[in-house]
């Protein structure tokens, strides 16, 4: 299972993320304050997460501005679901709980992943996945929980 942890943990500089196997650092994440988007560091490649034209997506720091590896786009506002193509493999996000906000990853009715979230006043995403998705997908994949969180606490303050 990986999980964000709190900002500026684990021997990190304030502001930076860290992305938990158990209490092992296996990522980092430095999220904009305002907009949606994010730099992640996994290994030794780091990733550019962005929102544009109402899609999540992400490359390689280094790539182009107008190249996409990873991408995340709603399908159904009424459902909530989301298609994801994780360079190639694609995804089905769906909800596993309205009440507790976690989805569930699917590919051709196979599940691949689940969200979570941890205890507390301040909750965080956590993710349990398949051996078969990368750790790199994985940490795209827990951005995305982290922007529907923070849209969804927007939604409830406003």
């Amino acid at each position: 299972m990986l999980e964000l942890g709190r900002s500026g943990s684990h021997g990190l500089p304030k502001g930076t993320v860290p992305v938990l196997s158990g209490e092992a650092v296996v990522a980092t994440l430095q999220a904009s304050h305002w907009k949606e988007a994010a730099t992640a560091q996994v290994g030794e490649r780091s990733w550019d997460y962005r929102k544009r034209e109402g899609e999540l997506i992400a490359r390689w720091a280094q790539e182009p501005a107008d190249a996409v590896r990873l991408r995340a786009r709603k399908i159904s506002f009424w459902r909530g679901e989301w298609a994801i193509d994780l360079a190639g493999l694609q995804l089905q996000m769906t909800s596993a709980s309205r009440w507790k906000g976690t989805h569930r990853y699917t590919t051709a009715g196979r599940q691949v992943a689940e969200s979570g979230t941890t205890g507390g006043w301040s909750p965080r995403p956590t993710l349990t996945a398949t051996d078969e998705l990368p750790l790199d997908h994985l940490v795209f994949l827990l951005w995305v929980e982290f922007v529907l969180r923070r849209r969804d606490s927007a939604a409830a303050a406003a």
